[in-house]
């Protein structure tokens, strides 16, 4: 049996109009700040976007403010009385997969103000969430193993999305696949993106602990694949497994990153630097909040931090066997399109762990990374070339490429 619950067509739209609500909010703030700015200091620089109004002006903001938590409110008590009658959501990956990159963009927000839209963590098999029970799990896997591969997400994505056609059509998902051939039992982890990658990493922690005391035979071995942002998860759940005393890391054998960004991706650093510039404009500064609407799942990619105050850098795990796989959206000898590339999301240095600071090097032996040629981060999730480096990392025997 699963604890799968089917998403309510009013808890939908309970969390858009509270989404719209906060947004409404949002603007009325940034209106008024750059009405501040104007009034208060012509012809100098901004000054922070919080500033408020006066008078007359500052009742006008705040009514706005008024009409709108209490449009929000009433929305809110209709749509319980009207729930019954709403029903439930069809079971389509489609809206998972608009929920999760909204959970991405947006998670810490959605989890704080309590939305009906933030994801829950939990462990699935086939897009339904398992119950952490030994008689549970033995029903809702009776080919279970005492071999276990869990599967980790990256940002904005769900445990669906491992399922991916390839480039001969092929329907392919690495857990599967690795179930089918290399007899383990595979786990996918989903969860909200856009929570702290730290939040993220004690909450799955705490789960694999449960996992393994109620797996329904003795586990010999775990082991984690983990894509993007989820090796970053993967990584700061067992350090704060050590520190805790957890047990489960004990039976962690091995992991693998697909693409993982140990030193930061790119993307987000641009949005950093461009919050900066907006924000020491004239009139301007208001509107850097904008360019700040990432979730702190986005802003913990800028350096690839594992815990929230994190000083000084964290090294691989001792006593784990780590491997890296990294993809290559040209030829591997085009150097510039690699360093700054790599597979179109994280550069070759970061997802293969080089620094040029020997103190944030993360040593992966020549023996456990491969790089893939023309092949982008998307890819990474049903290449054959990244299923067969994964299958010998595991133990498996590799076809040839």
């Amino acid at each position: 049996m699963s604890g799968h619950k089917p998403g309510s067509i009013a808890d939908d739209l309970r969390g858009l109009s509270r989404l719209a609500v906060d947004a409404t909010r949002g603007i009325t703030d940034l209106v008024e700040a750059v009405h501040h700015n104007i009034v208060s200091n012509p012809g100098k620089a901004a000054s922070r976007e919080h500033g408020r109004t006066a008078g007359i002006s500052a009742m006008a903001y705040r009514s706005v403010h008024g009409i709108t938590q209490v449009f929000g409110s009433g929305i809110d008590t209709a749509l319980a009385i009207l729930a019954p009658y709403l029903g439930n959501i069809p079971d389509r990956p489609e809206r998972e997969h608009v929920q999760s990159a909204l959970n991405g963009l947006l998670g810490d927000h959605l989890s704080a103000s309590e939305n009906p839209l933030a994801i829950p963590m939990r462990l699935r098999r086939n897009g339904l969430a398992l119950e952490l029970d030994a008689r549970a799990l033995s029903m809702s896997i009776p080919e279970v193993t005492g071999k276990i591969v869990v599967l980790v997400h990256g940002l904005c994505m769900n445990d669906r999305q491992w399922s991916r056609p390839r480039g001969d059509g092929v329907i392919h998902d690495h857990g599967i696949a690795l179930q089918n051939e290399c007899g383990y039992t595979a786990v996918y982890l989903h969860y909200n993106t856009g929570l702290a990658i730290s939040d993220n990493g004690l909450q799955f922690a705490g789960l694999l602990e449960t996992l393994l005391a109620q797996w329904p035979v003795p586990a010999e071995e775990l082991v984690i694949v983990a894509d993007i942002m989820g090796g970053l998860v993967s990584r700061s759940s067992l350090h704060q497994a050590r520190q805790l005393g957890m047990s489960w890391s004990g039976k962690l054998g091995r992991i693998i990153f697909l693409g993982t960004p140990h030193h930061g991706a790119p993307l987000e650093r641009g949005g950093h630097w461009l919050d900066l510039v907006i924000g020491a404009m004239p009139y301007a500064a208001p509107f850097a909040k904008i360019g700040r609407i990432r979730s702190a799942g986005v802003t913990g990619l800028r350096h690839g931090h594992l815990l929230e105050n994190q000083h000084g850098p964290i090294p691989l795990p001792e006593g784990i066997r780590c491997y890296a796989i990294a993809g290559l959206v040209g030829e591997q000898d085009a150097i510039l399109r690699a360093k700054y590339l790599g597979d179109g999301l994280v550069p070759l240095d970061s997802a293969l762990g080089r620094h040029h600071d020997a103190s944030r090097h993360l040593d992966f032996p020549d023996d456990r990374q491969v790089v893939l040629a023309v092949t982008n981060h998307m890819q990474l999730l049903s290449d054959a070339g990244a299923y067969q480096a994964i299958k010998r990392f595991t133990g498996g025997t590799a076809l040839p490429v």
